[in-house]
């Protein structure tokens, strides 16, 4: 049994990306799926499946390098609000991840959204998770 599911998902990509995998396929919940189509949209994986295997489902990501340098996409995956200590920010206190260059992944009452959108739509939340 895993006690933080958004910790687990960073951790199986950040480990792929590492080992320099080129798919990485992790349990799916709606969470993550939205966390996938996320960083699908800014640009940090190339492409996702969703697989339903009638049980819990699958996500399977494919991950993004650098086509010169191997380097991949995401340089870091952070994880900010945990089970033990959750961190809330009202919209003028979401702070900006690398100046900019980053995204924060925001659970808000209107879904989750990057820190960005989030600033735009006035709505605050739980800060799950820096990337960049």
């Amino acid at each position: 049994m895993v006690t933080d599911p958004i910790a687990d998902f960073l951790t199986r990509v950040r480990n792929a990306q590492m080992a320099r995998h080129r798919i990485v396929e992790i349990p799916a919940s709606n969470v993550k799926k939205r966390i996938t189509e996320i960083l699908y949209e800014k640009g940090y994986i190339m492409k996702y499946k969703f697989e339903d295997d009638n049980k819990q489902g699958l996500i399977k990501i494919a991950l993004k390098y650098d086509p010169q340098s191997k380097e991949p996409a995401i340089k870091s995956l952070e994880r900010i609000s945990r089970p033990g200590l959750r961190q809330y920010a009202k919209p003028a206190e979401i702070r900006k991840v690398q100046n900019g260059l980053g995204i924060a992944i925001v659970s808000t009452s209107k879904g989750l959204m990057t820190d960005k959108e989030a600033r735009t739509q006035n709505v605050g939340g739980e800060v799950m998770c820096n990337i960049w």
